[in-house]
């Protein structure tokens, strides 16, 4: 299957966005004293999701990049970590860091110091991987469209490809850098890859008749709750398929019973 161009996102707008005994012992134990109970598992590193403060500074180091890179923006860079953390194998820091800060991947120039901004995404990359491990909901990073304070209902009439199609654009650009993702079973990819795509322009999906025949069985989102949601699905569908969690181990039947020895005549 191959991927679609990675369409340009719009860029004006703003992301929703007693006394202890000897060590080892346990209580009441006495020192050497054996214990077949097991230890308890290590509990796992928590991970501290971005601020929405912490958000507003990444987008303003964002901006700060300079020319002629052209960085990803906050939605884009979402959807992009995203379509990373999909891959089959994992990717290289070093590899895929770079189209952060520039969507065609050139080099940052000498002297720019990009410590700042790439602690705070690969700070929302450990945040999105946890979430993808463990089949967990997660908020997609999409924008709010600016509308007429006056209008209460004009965020109602919002079109749900609109406000998604950024995040999507920057999965989009990942599945163009690091293929592997596509080399799944095209079959098994069809549906997941559908719901994301169907909000990008159907130009951009050269050479996929079978992905955009696809999405012509699909139902458009009715609201941008319902598209949100879509990404969300879609990502734990690829999920299961780039990177399935083990099964766990069947359990061993025990070996059978002798019985007792045959009895002998005497």
């Amino acid at each position: 299957m191959s991927s679609p161009k990675p369409p340009r996102s719009p860029s004006q707008h703003r992301p929703a966005a007693g006394r202890s005994g000897p060590a080892g012992a346990r209580p009441g134990q006495r020192p050497g004293q054996r214990t077949d109970a097991r230890p308890a598992p290590a509990p796992k590193p928590q991970i501290q999701p971005l601020s929405e403060a912490e958000m507003e500074q990444l987008e303003q180091l964002l901006d700060r990049v300079p020319a002629p890179l052209e960085p990803l923006d906050i939605s884009m860079l979402d959807g992009y970590l995203v379509g990373v953390l999909l891959q089959p194998k994992a990717v290289q820091a070093f590899q895929w860091t770079r189209y952060v800060l520039d969507s065609e991947g050139r080099p940052a120039p000498a002297g720019f110091d990009s410590r700042e901004l790439l602690g705070l995404v690969k700070r929302r990359y450990q945040e999105l991987n946890q979430a993808i491990v463990d089949r967990q909901w997660f908020d997609p990073w999409v924008f709010e469209l600016a509308f007429d304070e006056e209008d209460e209902e004009a965020d109602d009439d919002a079109n749900p490809s609109e406000v998604v199609f950024s995040w999507v654009a920057g999965f989009a650009l990942a599945t163009d850098v690091f293929p592997d993702l596509l080399r799944e079973d095209a079959a098994d990819l069809l549906e997941p890859l559908a719901t994301l795509f169907m909000h990008l322009d159907p130009e951009d999906l050269e050479d996929a008749d079978d992905l955009l025949e696809e999405i012509e069985t699909l139902e458009p989102p009715k609201d941008v709750s319902e598209a949100v949601e879509g990404l969300v699905v879609a990502t734990l569908m690829l999920a299961d398929i780039s990177r399935p969690q083990p099964r766990a181990a069947a359990p061993q039947r025990p070996p059978a019973r002798r019985g007792p020895p045959p009895r002998g005549r005497f």
